[in-house]
């Protein structure tokens, strides 16, 4: 083979080379980001067992006492506290505390969060959950189908996969406006609190930001009033804002269908300033 023959072969081969190599950093990187979910979740479940450990060693643990003093329990009056963590429930922990009045179970959704300018998840599901659990309206359906990109843009805009809230027509945005004003507290109290014998009556909030750990712990409903405060509007990005709450598509998921669902989000440490 003449000199220039081979050199057009090792030119083919280092071509080749780089294309793989490519194409191997693309295809780990949404496994990279799969897996850093993965510890995010798992860091949660651990924090909840911790929490729910405390709870179970009342007795000697200051934080449980305060815990269960600030939910209206008088101490001398408590038997036993048995703490557990149901799988997929609103209630991260449940607390079955008996006493002379008898027995009551308390469900807590908790958010553990290391900044006080952080976000956190409170609610997640398909757009169609939310549309059967509301009674949304066929137009706001619609615009969300739109925005979560279960339905394809219908002109040019950001994003080729989805649309946000500010490129709808006028009207739209009002519909979803006012839908969400009309119906903010059945709303918020649903992905607050959730509903049925796991519902979480309780709101905790843990701010690990230095190495002595601030805790707030509110009623529910007293947490979905302080949430709904301001206004419903749509934001610069284009998402919803329900009071300090955040409505946005999920995202992420390394491109997967699941990226398409519909989330809540809050700042957690917000609930320090609630009355």
């Amino acid at each position: 083979m003449s000199r220039r023959g081979k050199n057009i072969v090792l030119l083919l081969v280092v071509t080749a080379v780089v294309c793989l190599s490519g194409l191997s950093v693309y295809a780990q990187a949404p496994k990279a980001a799969v897996e850093l979910g993965s510890r995010t979740a798992k860091n949660g479940f651990r924090n909840e067992t911790e929490i729910a450990a405390k709870f179970n060693n009342w007795r000697t643990d200051e934080d449980a006492k305060r815990w269960l003093a600030s939910m209206n329990y008088n101490l001398a009056e408590i038997g036993t506290v048995t703490a557990s963590k149901p799988h997929g429930e609103k209630a991260d922990v449940e607390v079955r505390i008996k006493n002379t009045s008898g027995e009551k179970v308390e469900g807590i959704s908790i958010k553990l969060v290391s900044s006080p300018n952080g976000y956190n998840q409170i609610d997640k599901r398909w757009l169609s959950q939310y549309a059967t659990m509301w009674k949304m309206p066929p137009e706001v359906e619609s615009a969300l189908k739109y925005f979560v990109g279960e339905v394809v843009p219908f002109k040019t805009g950001r994003d080729p996969k989805r649309m946000y809230l500010n490129e709808l027509n006028a009207a739209t945005q009002k519909a979803v406006i006012d839908f969400f004003a009309a119906n903010m507290a059945g709303i918020l109290s649903d992905i607050f609190e959730g509903d049925g014998v796991h519902a979480a009556g309780w709101l905790m909030v843990a701010l690990k930001a230095t190495d002595n750990t601030k805790w707030a712990l509110r009623r529910s409903a007293d947490a979905v009033r302080f949430f709904s405060e301001g206004p419903v509007t749509i934001t610069r990005a284009g998402n919803l804002k329900i009071g300090r709450v955040t409505m946005q598509r999920k995202g992420g998921d390394g491109g997967r269908e699941t990226a398409k669902m519909l989330q809540f989000k809050i700042n957690p440490a917000q609930l320090f300033e609630a009355k």
